[in-house]
């Protein structure tokens, strides 16, 4: 899914934020309308939906099992359901790119088909930890063969059928128990997982709100095999962590006010916004409503100065994709922040905490990374050149770092910001980042 030329941004300094704009949808909610629309009986109507290449990874490889699904056209995706069994051996393996959501999930979803298939994906991917699924998917009964570090391909065989597990998470992460949620639905008995720590509920909320029985609980979810889905309408929200971007750089950016609008506000992915409101950003949350079993706000920021802080220990499960902005309100704040327990930003798409603290030395700020976080104090963030390593996060962080930055900034390796953002560079040029991108 990489694009083979590097692509750079260029950003000059200054500027700031206003008027109104709609982010891209809910990644982690894209890849799985397609899933559970394609599971669905009856055809299910997809809008907001992002075509950026994580989640078009997921919608072809459903295409490739055997479901019609058009579009996506501007965000609008017709799913036509096959049912729980309806899914048909591809031809080839399912080529996943960059995404880790894809790759985790399928792996459950497929445990249980009754039909051989291999998962791949691009280098990065390659390298990212599978063993957290496919170790309780064994439990289960299922068949998964991966390379001997535990990484992709992942080739999974046929097996006569799954058993439930009552799984406690040795870590709080969404991916993996939405990976043994999504085996449940093909096991025989019960299937239930129990959180150390609460991670986004995007795929019980969607299970329910395709009609299948699931059973909450505290920190344990717990649903039965055979049963089914109905189809439905789904208004994706727009994306929390693409918001994140665009809440940092108006409330860095003096003379700031912005309006970001249908943004996802699910109660497990609001980090970002307690965060920053504890080091003294000015955020409201309006025109609160509902959208396919989600909540949904119009986001209002404005510029104000920011404090640094000691980052709240219940905060950083619900804001651990937004860290890379957060680092950068952090550099522009007076004093002192302090991330601890974020270890898992280490196996991200990049190491997240060393990435990002290289990329704050290199623009004049004292970060000193640590095993499990970082140590900032703010500072002038000068002009100069940093390496996002492929990471589209850290891309896009340090392209709104600019907007404080006494000189030019120059991020390269920006190709992958399309897997979760396309169109970015225009439409933070839109709303005031005075921002190009060369190949």
């Amino acid at each position: 899914m990489n694009s083979s030329h590097a692509l750079n941004f260029n950003i000059k300094p200054g500027g700031k934020l206003r008027g109104s704009l709609r982010v891209p949808g809910d990644k982690s909610i894209s890849h799985r309308s397609i899933m559970f629309g394609s599971l669905a009986e009856g055809i299910t109507q997809v809008t907001g939906f992002l075509e950026g290449d994580d989640a078009l990874a997921t919608l072809n490889s459903f295409r490739q099992m055997g479901v019609k699904i058009e579009g996506p056209d501007n965000g609008r995706v017709t799913i036509h359901g096959v049912g729980m069994q309806g899914l048909t051996a591809p031809k080839e393996p399912l080529d996943v790119g960059n995404s880790g959501t894809s790759m985790r999930l399928l792996c459950g979803l497929l445990a249980g088909q009754g039909f051989e298939v291999t998962l791949v994906g691009d280098s990065s991917l390659s390298d990212r930890p599978m063993r957290r699924v496919t170790a309780p998917l064994k439990e289960m009964g299922a068949n998964i063969e991966t390379t001997e570090a535990g990484t992709a391909p992942l080739v999974i065989h046929p097996v006569d059928h799954l058993q439930g597990i009552d799984y406690l998470m040795p870590v709080a992460s969404a991916q993996v128990k939405s990976c043994l949620l999504l085996a449940g639905l093909y096991a025989k008995g019960q299937t239930s997982t129990t959180e150390p720590a609460p991670t986004r509920d995007h795929t019980e909320r969607m299970m329910s709100g395709f009609g299948y029985n699931i059973k909450r609980e505290g920190s344990k979810a717990t649903l039965s095999g055979n049963g089914r889905f109905a189809a439905c309408n789904l208004d994706i929200p727009a994306d929390i962590s693409s918001a994140a971007f665009f809440l940092v750089g108006a409330t860095i950016a003096k003379g700031s006010d912005l309006i970001l609008e249908h943004v996802g506000i699910n109660p497990t992915r609001i980090g970002v916004i307690n965060i920053l409101r504890e080091m003294g950003a000015d955020i409201e949350v309006l025109n609160k409503r509902d959208a396919g079993g989600e909540p949904v706000a119009d986001l209002h920021v404005r510029s104000s100065k920011l404090k640094g802080i000691k980052i709240p220990a219940d905060q950083v499960p619900l804001a651990i994709d937004e860290f890379p902005a957060i680092f950068i309100a952090a550099a522009c704040a007076e004093g002192e922040t302090i991330l601890t327990g974020a270890e898992e930003l280490r196996v991200k798409e990049s190491d997240r905490i060393q990435v990002m603290a290289d990329g704050l030395i290199a623009l004049g700020i004292d970060a000193k990374p640590t095993p499990d976080g970082m140590i900032i104090q703010g500072g002038q963030i000068q002009g100069g050149t940093v390496d996002s390593h492929g990471d589209h996060r850290i891309a896009m962080s340090f392209a709104m770092a600019a907007l404080r930055a006494s000189g030019v900034v120059t991020v390269t390796d920006c190709a992958n910001v399309n897997t979760s953002f396309p169109g970015f560079v225009p439409l933070a040029a839109g709303v005031g980042l005075d921002i190009s991108s060369t190949s």
